[in-house]
Parts: structure tokens; sequence; C-alpha cells
């Protein structure tokens, strides 16, 4: 929601959310803890995250960016949070403004304090099967920021296909599937941006 010119209010956000639990969805992002002043779209997160429903067997991890995030985020009483690391150093730079060596000084502390509130994280890989800056990104590069979120801390890494560039030959053959290979315990999952995406690119091949 962040890439859409008109920010979504709280009450469509929360209506959206209850719509996603309607189908079947446990798991859902329910927001973001960065500065409304540089994302407006995620403004009042906190609020919609108190207004979701809670039961045994849903979840909503929350972005946070950094330790401020994080504070924010378990204020707001997130069970669960995400992290986000880009395997393309350009994308690093022009998204956050630091280096992915950088990005991963930031996070550790938000894991420490996680850690310490009891809270899981999930770990994003952005950029993991191209990039807007640099095109391909090589596997090596993914590979080495999944294993350094892993060994961070996170239960579950999310492959990003951030700028919706993957085709399902590439997806079925690269990241995803060296990782089942390579990774001790964590879950792996691959996420898809819809921005970028061509019409005919299928989705869910992506998946199995």
């Amino acid at each position: 929601m962040q890439n859409e010119a008109r920010p979504l209010g709280v009450d469509d956000r929360v209506a959206m959310i209850e719509g996603l639990i309607s189908a079947g969805l446990t798991t859902i992002e329910a927001g973001s803890f960065v500065s409304p002043k540089w994302v407006p779209q995620m403004a009042g997160s906190a609020e919609v995250l108190a207004r979701l429903p809670r039961r045994p067997g849903l979840t909503y991890p929350m972005l946070v960016p950094n330790p401020k995030g994080r504070e924010a985020a378990l204020a707001a009483g997130a069970e669960e949070i995400a992290i986000f690391v880009s395997a393309s150093e350009s994308f690093s730079q022009r998204n956050i403004n630091c280096s992915i060596d950088e990005s991963f000084q930031r996070f550790a502390p938000v894991m420490d304090g996680a850690r310490a509130a009891g809270v899981r994280v999930r770990g994003y890989v952005s950029c993991a099967l191209g990039c807007p800056y640099e095109g391909k990104v090589a596997l090596s590069a993914v590979l080495g920021v999944s294993r350094r979120l892993y060994d961070l801390g996170c239960y579950e890494l999310s492959l990003s296909d951030t700028i919706g560039i993957g085709m399902p030959s590439v997806a079925q053959v690269g990241p995803k599937s060296r990782m089942k290979t390579r990774r001790p315990k964590a879950r792996i999952r691959f996420q898809r941006d819809m921005n970028w995406m061509p019409r005919s690119s299928p989705v869910m091949a992506e998946m199995v």
C-alpha cells in the first residue's frame, strides 16, 4: 500500500484486512512502523493493529525499519515483527540510504529487543530475483543475505521479487529452490510485488 498515490485511511485498511481474514488468510502484514513523514501511507498502523480481531491462529507481523520502529510496534501490541534487507547494494542505498552491511548493523539491536520481549522476527530479502538499478542479482548475494538474516535470529525468510520481474522458471530453480537445500531450519516463503509485474507472467507457479 505504500505505493498508492492516495493513502488508504485506517477504516479502509482494517476493512481490507478483515476481508482477507474472511477469505481464509491467517498471516497478514498489517502495517509498518516507519516515519509517516517518509511513508504517509503507513500512518496509523498502531490503530489498525489495535482494531483487528485477535484469536488463535491469526498473526499480524508488523514491518519495522529500526529500534524506534520496534519499540513502537511492541508498544502497540505487536506479537511478531519483520525486518528487511536487500540483496542488491544499489537498492539498499537508494531505498534506505545505507549499505547492506550497515542495514545489518541497524537491525542487530532490533533483534536483541525482540528476543528480550519474546517476539518472533521474520526477515525479508528484497530484490531476490532482480533489481531496478542493477538488473539481475547474483544468487550468491541472495543466499548470503538470507544466511545472515537466519544467523541474526529470523525464524522465517521471505524471498521478495521486489519489482515483479521473475518468471516461474526462474523462481522454481532460483533462490527458493537453492535455499531448501542450504538453510538449517528457517521457513522459506516467496513474496511478489505486483507493481511491475507483466500481465502475462504467472504468479502462483512461483509458490510451488
